[in-house]
């Protein structure tokens, strides 16, 4: 749904994307992380036709974002990093704004509106002046302005900043709803138990280059840290397991911890170890580091991409 090869952008002598590729199937969640100027932003904006690029091959939804912008907008809702509800207008009053900007006959503007509010749960907001909402409601009613004209691709770039984690998690149920509607989710954080919780997919961005892309599992086995946490029944099966594996014989307890990434391959070499050594096991625990540990060991020390 979204395809970008080489893409460049830069201000000046200021090299904002300095040849990024990303690959965006329909249906899914992509998440881009990174931290202040990155680019995620201009990232964005250059997707959804408001700044163009300096070079690089980009379509959204099959179209040239530089020759065809009228048709790449008629495929996407955009949301930005601040609500941009009027505070004069009532919720309903928003909503049809927008309805009347997508040119819907007024009937059918207002059913569109109608629906949007009962799916939002902002039925209390249809006739209360925007600026009196919370900002949890402002966000999600932000969200489905965007939603009026029934886009293919829908781009959040940062929706929970501001949000206390009770609206947060309100949102995240929000986005969950859209991909599971059959729209493609391009989804700017900061937060990464967010991208976490959310995304099919998640690149990382930093220096103005993607440095890591792929699954969240992925992302995570990039990083020491992992082990596998072995639990025996008795002492013996402890030390058979560590002579194995040449490994020292814990102190206490009844656990051994064994470096690995938590791969399939790990996991099979050592339960192919093991059994060659006759030992049981009586538990097996995979542990790896979260993405708060990928994205600081990433964005800190890495130069060239990570695939």
């Amino acid at each position: 749904m979204i395809s970008v090869t080489g893409l460049r952008k830069a201000y000046g002598d200021h090299t904002v994307l300095a040849g990024i590729d990303l690959e965006v199937p329909p249906g899914s969640v992509f998440a881009l992380l990174g931290p202040n100027g990155a680019g995620k932003t201009t990232t964005v904006a250059i997707l959804t036709t408001l700044v163009r690029p300096d070079a690089g091959e980009i379509r959204v939804a099959g179209h040239d974002v530089r020759t065809e912008p009228d048709a790449v907008r008629a495929a996407i809702g955009v949301t930005g990093q601040f609500a941009a509800v009027d505070g004069l207008l009532t919720g309903e009053e928003n909503l049809m704004l927008m309805a009347d900007l997508h040119h819907l006959p007024r009937r059918e503007g207002r059913r569109r509106a109608a629906e949007l509010l009962e799916v939002f749960d902002l039925a209390d907001a249809a006739r209360k002046p925007a600026a009196t909402l919370s900002g949890g409601m402002r966000r999600r009613l932000d969200i489905a302005m965007g939603l009026v004209g029934t886009p293919r691709i829908v781009f959040l770039d940062e929706p929970t900043t501001g949000l206390d984690p009770r609206s947060r998690r309100a949102m995240w149920d929000t986005i969950r709803g859209l991909a599971a509607g059959g729209a493609t989710v391009f989804l700017t954080t900061q937060y990464l138990e967010e991208a976490d919780q959310l995304a099919d997919r998640i690149a990382v961005l930093h220096g103005g280059r993607i440095v890591a892309d792929g699954t969240a599992q992925q992302l995570k086995r990039l990083v020491p840290g992992g082990h596998v946490t072995l639990t025996f029944t008795g002492s013996p099966q402890l030390h058979a397991a560590a002579r194995a594996l040449g490994m020292p014989v814990p102190d206490d307890g009844l656990t051994l911890d064994v470096p690995g990434d938590g791969s399939v391959q790990n996991l099979r070499m050592l339960l192919t170890t093991l059994d060659e050594a006759t030992v049981d096991i009586d538990a097996l625990t995979v542990h790896t580091p979260d993405l708060d540990d990928v994205f600081l060991a990433l964005t800190a020390t890495t130069k060239e991409p990570v695939r």
